[in-house]
């Protein structure tokens, strides 16, 4: 994939995780920033930042608990770590870090 097709679709993600965050009602400010930038702030004053990253063509996730890759496979974000897929992880680690169940999924 070129560098064009990797930005709309690493955007069109970090859109759809800004929006799953917004329906889910939890007490979490974010903004998403020019360049594919989505910062959270959570009610405990902890931060998580999710990015795209063009040159490894990876979406990143710098969370409390560590640092983590996603990969575009075959339409998902697979953790380059773990196998897990993206949306998957970022409930994961919104729901810890918030110190609550946070529902983004299904």
């Amino acid at each position: 994939m070129n560098e064009s097709e990797f930005n709309k679709l690493a955007d069109a993600t970090l859109a759809e995780i800004e929006q799953a965050i917004e329906r889910s009602g939890a007490d979490i400010d974010y903004e998403l920033q020019a360049g594919g930038v989505l910062e959270l702030e959570f009610a405990n004053g902890s931060k998580m930042v999710i990015n795209r990253h063009g040159v490894a063509q990876e979406i990143w996730v710098a969370a409390r608990t560590g640092g983590f890759h996603f990969r575009a496979d075959d339409g998902r974000w697979i953790g380059t770590r773990d196998g897990v897929e993206l949306m998957q992880a970022i409930e994961s680690l919104v729901s810890e870090q918030a110190g609550e169940p946070v529902r983004l999924t299904g």
